[in-house]
């Protein structure tokens, strides 16, 4: 999708149109670290974290493990925020801290691999919405494109047709994904060489593996087997309904940009970012998401100072002509869902 008709004609050059903006928020002070709101959350989320799985052990044996699984997936998919917010260096400057965070928020509480997502993420955030270039509108499960679409064969084809129906069920199987392939990508080699860049390869096989053993080991011995497995399949496929819905509102149905479309970096971020307008509420349950546009611009902005750099980011984009995208959640989804939709227009004749 070409995006040259897209914006108006900005007011400056384009050369110097972020250098303004990211001005303009430095002077505001929102670049600045917030250990204390950071010390907070992360006390909170893993506080309720440990809490949980201590009430699963004290628990033991009953059916009610079921909807504590429910709950264990939102304090799961919290502590992923942390990871994500530590893969950005939000919290701390240093990457040695970050890291540490990272690891044991990623492989150890949530059994994903840290260096794997950091890759994968940060090829996204450099090319957003990029059908060649980033990772999250590759042709998959899912197609994004009219072209993937067509490239479709066999059941590819029929899921395509109807994929804005099965969007939601899928996510269902998202948690389980995300598992696959970070051991895909700790073990994965190309040409002899490993195909992921990661700087400690060893340590995230290891943290993985320990992780998988507590789970398991934890839920056999409090509870029988077809609990266990019951509880495991709550738990992850909540964990990953909750993660997709997280992500989904963020670039869904923005455009697409092609190797034809010259954009500098502001644009490129915001055109292809949607915002999700809200609470308080809405915040902690996005992680800070919701503010994709400012993340995008600014994705080592600590996670509390989003909002108010909001204000700031929307009013510049007005200057410079600069299409905003902002919804409700609700809408979000609907608009995200019709992208799916019409992606399989082409197959269904």
């Amino acid at each position: 999708m070409a995006l040259g008709a897209v914006a108006e004609p900005p007011v400056r050059r384009r050369g110097s149109d972020y250098a303004q903006l990211s001005r303009r928020i430095s002077q505001a002070g929102l670049l600045e670290r917030r250990p204390g709101w950071y010390v907070t959350r992360i006390v909170l989320t893993l506080g309720a974290f440990v809490a949980g799985w201590v009430a699963v052990f004290l628990l033991g044996d009953s059916w009610w493990q079921l909807p504590l699984a429910a709950l264990m997936a939102v304090a799961t998919t919290q502590v992923a925020f942390l990871g994500h917010d530590a893969g950005h260096r939000q919290m701390f400057r240093r990457r040695g801290p970050s890291e540490l965070v990272g690891l044991l928020a990623g492989n150890v509480a949530v059994g994903i691999s840290y260096g794997w997502w950091v890759d994968k993420h940060n090829r996204h955030h450099a090319n957003p919405n990029h059908e060649d270039e980033d990772p999250d509108v590759g042709a998959g499960a899912l197609v994004w494109t009219p072209e993937q679409a067509l490239e479709t064969r066999g059941f590819g084809r029929w899921m395509a047709q109807r994929q804005a129906y099965f969007f939601f069920p899928m996510l269902l199987l998202e948690g389980l994904s995300l598992h696959v392939a970070s051991i895909k990508a700790i073990v994965g080699r190309e040409d002899g060489k490993y195909a992921v860049p990661m700087r400690h390869r060893a340590v995230e096989a290891a943290l993985l593996v320990a992780h998988t053993a507590a789970y398991v080991a934890l839920l056999l011995a409090v509870m029988s087997p077809v609990k266990a497995l019951l509880f495991a399949v709550v738990h992850q496929a909540l964990w990953g309904l909750y993660m997709g819905c997280a992500f989904a509102p963020n670039h869904k149905g923005m455009p697409m940009p092609t190797a034809e479309d010259e954009l500098d970096f502001l644009r490129k971020q915001v055109l292809t970012s949607r915002n999700v307008r809200g609470s308080r509420l809405v915040d902690a349950t996005l992680g800070g998401l919701n503010y994709q546009i400012e993340h995008h611009l600014f994705p080592n902005m600590p996670r509390a100072n989003l909002r108010r750099a909001q204000p700031i980011v929307r009013a510049y984009c007005v200057e410079q002509g600069i299409p905003y995208a902002e919804t409700g959640l609700v809408e979000s989804y609907r608009q995200a869902l019709g992208h799916l939709h019409e992606v399989g227009r082409p197959l269904r004749g």
